[in-house]
């Protein structure tokens, strides 16, 4: 997959995601513009875990899509509790 999609899909997440904070969504793009795509997804998951924020099992699914294509599939499924049908 080419990295403009994987930027593009990572972007489509963070605006769907259930992330409030300015500062983390800030945090979260400027590791997108920079090409750090795993780490920006990795701190996406992270914030929503952390945070235990509640996210659909469509939203889920997205995740982990993301996540076999990155390699973070463990930290995606500790997300797994979270979602809700």
């Amino acid at each position: 997959m080419s990295p403009m999609h994987f930027r593009t899909e990572l972007e489509s997440l963070l605006a769907d995601s259930p992330l409030s904070d300015p500062d983390v969504l800030g945090d979260v793009r400027g590791l997108l513009v920079a090409g750090e795509y795993a780490l920006a997804f990795d701190t996406l998951c992270s914030w929503i875990y952390d945070d235990q924020l509640r996210i659909s099992s469509a939203y889920y699914e997205r995740l982990q899509w993301a996540s076999e294509e990155l390699g973070s599939a463990r930290l995606v499924g500790n997300i797994g509790d979270l979602a809700r049908p």
